[in-house]
């Protein structure tokens, strides 16, 4: 079947001659160049990867080193669990916030805000004494990854509807690296702090965390300094010149027709046992493989960067397998890729906590890192296609989900010490199974679900182009 809502290209415009690539007659791009530094459309996708790299190597620049800090701050196992729900929290709400920063700042300014005004917190990790403090920390330091809602918004301003699912899939999968380069890194700043200068465990690794705090300050200068919103300029002064030519719907009509459409739910459900799933095991991997396997915290820090790491074609290629499916059987074949493709990463979680031996635990963890980051992928090759007037309240929902996901795994599962990390880590997997189950709940009329086909054709439907990806 071939796929019957794909976005057609439009016509340039002449005016825009001067661009780098090809572009529409909006000024976006409709070639994808991931090497190329062509201005504006490829520096921004270059500027927003970066900054969101530098947010997810802050927030998760102190899992690698939590063996370390616990026995500094005397901190329990609940302190332990508390800290990295509490980041997730904080990403749950800022999440939601920065989707009206976007419409009102632009994408530039937003991201470039956040950084600087989270990196401080970041810094002050290494003044924390107490357990308390260092749950608050975590709490804080969790809103960076808002940078999330910029990055997509950002590609979206830039890339045209027939590139635009695999800019966010690239810059997306890109930034969320720094989750693993941070497991690498985070222990040989530790180390080297020791042997270069001969300090106390105790004060090194309170000084590594100056890394993350000038790699996130610095990133954010660079998009307020090189950065540009819209192909053509500043993104309040389009806003201002669109409000002024034509009628659009109210932000409460825009609301409510995204909180409404129960697809966004079901693919917030999806999305918080794939990303949030990965997230979850961002936090846990190292100390997993440090405690059950007895290596050092250097080597703990590198199997764990793997699982991360592997975002640089994981996520893209779900986005890429995603559009592949819906050239050749529609949007049946995207609900179905997506299903088939997180239900083996869940047999594969469930795998990973049952393996005794160290080098099957690795394997097994790379592969289930592929599956479940292309499910990421997959997932927002769904979402731009759920509403048009709504498709930033339905992205935000599904996001949001993701970190809920994480809230509700790490809440669960690695809370205390009701479940071992491997017991943990088996039932994560039987859940990502079980709740991958209401996809085949969606259905689209015009296109139809993974279990019946359309029930009528979208051309004869005026309501059709809602469900379209904005042209």
């Amino acid at each position: 079947m071939e796929d019957d809502h794909q976005v057609p290209l439009k016509k340039a415009d002449p005016g825009h001659h001067l661009f780098a690539l090809p572009v529409d007659e909006d000024g976006k791009a409709t070639e994808f160049r991931p090497f190329s530094m062509a201005s504006p459309h490829m520096r921004a996708f270059h500027l927003a990867w970066l900054s969101l790299f530098s947010c997810f190597f802050s927030t998760f620049s102190i899992p690698p080193l939590i063996t370390v800090i616990r026995d500094d701050l005397h901190l329990t196992e609940t302190h332990t669990s508390r800290a990295a729900i509490a980041a997730f929290l904080g990403s749950i709400f800022s999440r939601i916030a920065m989707g009206p920063i976007c419409d009102v700042l632009g994408p530039r300014v937003a991201s470039a805000s956040l950084s600087l005004l989270t990196s401080p917190i970041i810094l002050a990790t290494g003044l924390v004494s107490s357990p308390n403090a260092f749950i608050a920390v975590r709490f804080l330091v969790g809103f960076s990854l808002a940078n999330f809602v910029a990055n997509q918004f950002w590609m979206s301003c830039m890339f045209s509807g027939c590139v635009v699912g695999l800019a966010n899939g690239v810059s997306a999968g890109w930034a969320n690296m720094g989750s693993g380069a941070t497991q690498l890194v985070m222990p040989l700043i530790y180390s080297f702090i020791i042997s270069a200068f001969n300090f106390p465990s105790s004060t090194a690794w309170r000084l590594a965390f100056i890394v993350p705090a000038v790699l996130q300050d610095s990133t954010a200068v660079l998009v307020l300094t090189y950065g540009q919103d819209l192909p053509s300029g500043s993104y309040r002064r389009a806003c201002s010149s669109e409000k002024a030519s034509k009628n659009k719907d109210s932000f409460f009509e825009v609301l409510f027709n995204g909180v409404k459409n129960y697809r966004g739910w079901i693919l917030a459900l999806i999305y918080g046992f794939c990303f949030g799933v990965e997230l979850t095991t961002d936090n846990i991997i190292a100390q997993y493989f440090y405690d059950r396997f007895g290596v050092n915290i250097q080597v703990a820090g590198t199997i764990a960067s793997s699982f991360g790491l592997a975002n640089f074609f994981s996520r893209p290629s779900g986005g890429l397998i995603s559009d592949l499916l819906g050239r050749r059987f529609g949007m049946r074949g995207r609900l179905w890729g997506l299903w088939a493709t997180q239900t083996v990463a869940g047999l594969l979680c469930l795998l990973l906590g049952r393996v005794d031996s160290l080098w099957g635990s690795i394997l097994v963890m790379c592969v289930f890192s592929v599956f479940v980051q292309a499910a990421a992928g997959l997932t927002f090759g769904v979402v731009p296609f759920v509403s048009k007037r709504s498709l930033g309240v339905i992205s935000g929902i599904t996001g949001s989900g993701g970190t809920m996901g994480a809230v509700i795994t790490q809440l669960l599962l690695f809370s205390g010490s009701k479940y071992s990390k491997q017991t943990g880590i088996s039932l994560m997997g039987i859940m990502m199974v079980v709740c991958t189950l209401p996809l085949s709940l969606i259905y689209f009329p015009q296109w139809g679900g993974m279990l019946c086909g359309p029930s009528y054709k979208r051309d004869l439907d005026p309501e059709a182009d809602h469900y379209r990806l904005l042209e």
